[in-house]
């Protein structure tokens, strides 16, 4: 597959298709809307209240029957014989007692006959029921809504069929099971269906004396207040739940249009500029959440991003064109092989394409290691290092190792006041990667003996400023030209010595120990050494590096 062929796929799979409805939106509402169905639930559960309601109304009739019972079988009756109640006392209690309590009340005897009904008595209970048209409103419309919903949780919680209730012409206790059982000394209750609404309770007790059934009170109440009650909070319900959904739908849109579309914004963003597009992430670092902090971060990388794209784009051209340099002398000096009359000219070419190869391979080693450190930089774990310990042993090493070429390398540590463990002077601890450290030292030794002659000083010194550990590099060498004290740690910029043979350093070195000591956070800069006269005597490197102390 060609390059053009995988940028065009990667191009389809950066590019998202647009949704209508964002999935974050949708997991929002979701949310939300999670609470809301334990209420709408609830509405369910109401049943409970109901039955528990027409449990109390059962229990009530059966106290009401049972005051009523007595009070005949107390004082309506003939006598201790008696077999049966007296017709008029009764009417005449059960009238105070009916209007009192406004329940109906029948009496049957114990041949099953109905004896008396209180809606033939004279009470005061009229009843006028006035049907007048009248506009649907607000009111009707929640009415409406209220009994559909009712038909319909009654079809999902499948509600016990009752049987209907008829009233029937000449009556007698045979009509109602519950008479049966109260002739027979035991109190009995009965729920029917009435209408679509509205449920009625029959409740039965015999009415006695002495143990002696002389008749039964039926006492019946239908159930419609109850159920208007219930379907009043049913409606309370429905109306919060709605009034509810209203609100968490209009507020999941509003936190989905502050969290979704910015971060959609910022996702173009990201893949408009994949696309190579121009680098313009919005700017929402004024929200003060995470939103803009993620704009922060995005902002910041994609401007890392692009310094370092460009500073690979600067280095890949400066690595072409110190490359092309030792290939070009290379080229030349085979071309001019050809033409060489002597044996001395021959060696001479064979000489310069030697040097020219090892200059390659030094360019290319220390092209390398640049490479390398990024790397090591960006993924190594940071750890104590005693500056102390490795300065020794590096210049342990350099005067074991080029004894006979080495300048006079003098190593000067200050010692701390501040006391270790073991009572002796606290070494100088930073934090970071002892081995890049170390090559920044080397680096800076290895520049200073090439500018140093043989019987010259160099001087290694090691101290704190403030809260900083100081390394200091000095020698006797040529100094740095004024202008150039900045360029020198720029990358392949070399600055030799007169009489060095070129190209025999990279002008890596330098750029190195700035990368290094910058990626520890610390601080490198260059300075000429004057005598009194201000006469450049040599150079002088120092290095900052935060100080670590446990």
């Amino acid at each position: 597959m060609s390059d053009i062929g995988i940028v065009k796929a990667n191009k389809k799979h950066i590019l998202r298709k647009r949704r209508i409805i964002s999935p974050l939106t949708i997991r929002i509402m979701a949310v939300n809307l999670f609470a809301l169905i334990f209420l709408g639930v609830g509405v369910l559960y109401i049943d409970q209240v109901q039955n528990t309601l027409l449990q109390s109304r059962i229990e009530e009739l059966v106290k009401d029957a049972n005051i009523m019972a007595g009070a005949l079988g107390e004082s309506a009756t003939g006598g201790p014989d008696s077999t049966e109640l007296l017709l008029e006392p009764t009417k005449n209690i059960l009238t105070r007692l009916v209007g009192v309590t406004n329940i109906r009340t029948r009496y049957f005897g114990v041949n099953y006959d109905l004896l008396i009904d209180s809606r033939d008595l004279n009470i005061n209970q009229v009843i006028v029921e006035n049907t007048m048209p009248k506009e649907l409103g607000i009111e009707d419309f929640w009415e409406i809504i209220n009994r559909e919903v009712g038909v319909l949780l009654d079809k999902i919680q499948k509600r016990d069929e009752l049987e209907e209730y008829h009233e029937v012409e000449d009556e007698t206790a045979e009509d109602y099971p519950e008479l049966l059982d109260a002739l027979a000394g035991e109190e009995s209750s009965r729920m029917r269906r009435l209408d679509a609404e509205r449920n009625i309770i029959t409740v039965a007790v015999p009415v006695q004396r002495f143990r002696r059934v002389l008749g039964a009170l039926m006492l019946s109440a239908d159930t419609g207040d109850i159920y208007a009650a219930v379907q009043d909070v049913r409606l309370i319900i429905i109306q919060f739940f709605c009034a509810a959904l209203l609100i968490t739908l209009l507020m999941s849109l509003f936190l989905a249009k502050t969290i979704v579309r910015p971060v959609l914004r910022l996702a173009r963003s990201a893949d408009h500029i994949s696309l190579g597009g121009k680098t313009d992430i919005p700017d929402l670092s004024f929200r003060n959440d995470e939103i803009g902090d993620l704009s922060r971060s995005l902002k910041d990388m994609t401007e890392i991003l692009e310094k370092q794209i460009d500073a690979v784009a600067s280095f890949a051209a400066d690595v072409a064109h110190e490359l092309k340099n030792p290939l070009t002398s290379m080229r030349s000096a085979i071309e001019t092989m050809e033409y060489a009359k002597s044996e001395d000219d021959i060696k001479k070419l064979r000489a310069i394409i030697g040097e020219d190869v090892k200059r390659l391979d030094r360019l290319i080693t220390d092209i390398s290691d640049v490479s390398r450190l990024d790397a090591e930089l960006s993924h190594a774990q940071l750890a104590q290092v005693n500056l102390t310990a490795l300065l020794e042993t590096l210049v342990d090493i350099y005067l074991t190792t080029q004894q006979d070429t080495l300048p006079n390398l003098i190593l000067d540590i200050k010692k701390r006041r501040f006391k270790g463990k073991d009572g002796k002077p606290a070494p100088y601890m930073v934090r970071g990667l002892e081995g890049q450290l170390g090559q920044v030292v080397r680096n800076l030794l290895d520049n200073a003996i090439s500018f140093s002659k043989k019987d010259g000083n160099i001087w290694l010194r090691l101290s704190r400023r403030n809260n900083m550990v100081e390394i200091i590099v000095k020698d006797e060498g040529v100094g740095i030209p004024i202008d150039k004290l900045d360029n020198i740690f720029d990358r392949f910029y070399s600055e030799r010595p007169k009489g060095e043979a070129f190209g025999k350093h990279s002008g890596l070195g330098l750029n190195i120990c700035k990368q290094v000591v910058e990626a520890h956070g610390g601080e490198i800069f260059a300075e000429n050494r004057m005598d009194e006269s201000e006469k450049v005597i040599g150079a002088k490197f120092v290095v900052l590096l935060p100080l670590y102390d446990d």
